[in-house]
């Protein structure tokens, strides 16, 4: 039974709209220099160059997982076996899927950071390639537009982390619980539009929180991430301390990482006509 209207769908596109209005606001207010309280970017003249180098390794890992990533989806969209293992169906291949997922990224997370290359560094290789493998399927709705996507996506992060950058350090860290709450309510609807199809009028509106809500929501966590990256290189500790590791550049970069990920993922099923399933 088809949803009587596209209300769900025209709801979710008005508060991305809004959303966007909201960011275009904040960036004018924060890059002007409006506030009142100094953001990270005038704090960053006064950093050490041990918190420089920290944030800049975070960066350098961020934008290498994001290549990793792209290269393994093409080359996984290039091979017929793999391609039948991520394309499956049914609750074997979504355990398979989130197991890879989930168990890559768990081991990446859980092993010491240490310079140079090892075993952290393999780990987080392996993990940002089972996401390319994962992510290959998309393939499928054309270069033009994981191309628009891809550009979509990078207007959306470099903005958002300029806000960022630009508003009071502590601004965006008070986030934490609302975004787990509203984490909550995103993987929920995504569950439950498994069972119920967008062409019924529940499903279309759980399909629209996962899909609209689920763009807002990761664009808060870029907020929060960022910030947390900030605060994190400027807090650590510099020097060794008993039952303290060292700052981790990988573990920090695989939370942008994955919020980029899941905002790339929305605009290109937005752009592929998913945000209309009225059919």
């Amino acid at each position: 039974m088809a949803p009587p209207t596209d209300k769900p769908f025209n709801i979710g596109k008005g508060a991305v709209i809004a959303g966007g209005a909201v960011g275009i606001g904040a960036l004018c207010f924060y890059g002007l220099g409006l506030s009142n309280q100094p953001g990270a970017i005038e704090k960053s003249m006064i950093w050490p160059q041990y918190v420089k180098d920290r944030i800049t390794s975070t960066y350098m890992y961020f934008g290498s997982s994001i290549a990793i990533t792209a290269g393994s989806a093409m080359a996984a969209f290039r091979s017929p076996a793999i391609m039948n293992i991520v394309t499956r169906n049914g609750f074997m291949g979504l355990a398979i899927s989130m197991a890879a997922i989930i168990g890559t990224g768990m081991v990446a997370q859980s092993i010491e950071y240490k310079p140079g290359f090892g075993p952290k560094q393999m780990a987080w290789l392996l993990h940002a390639g089972v996401m390319g493998a994962m992510l290959a399927p998309m393939c499928f709705v054309g270069g033009p537009i994981l191309m628009r996507a891809a550009w979509y996506t990078t207007g959306v992060v470099g903005g958002l982390s300029a806000i960022a950058v630009c508003a009071p350090s502590e601004k965006f860290l008070m986030m934490g619980g609302p975004l787990a709450m509203g984490l909550g309510v995103v993987i929920a609807s995504s569950i439950g539009t498994m069972f119920l199809p967008p062409t019924t009028a529940l499903g279309a509106g759980l399909y629209s929180i996962s899909l609209y809500g689920g763009l807002l929501l990761f664009s808060g966590f870029l907020l929060y991430d960022t910030q947390k990256i900030i605060a994190r290189a400027e807090r650590h500790p510099n020097y060794p301390m008993a039952g303290m590791p060292q700052y981790d550049p990988i573990n920090a970069a695989l939370s942008i990482y994955m919020d980029t990920l899941n905002i790339f993922i929305r605009i290109v099923t937005i752009l592929a006509g998913g945000g209309n399933r009225r059919k």
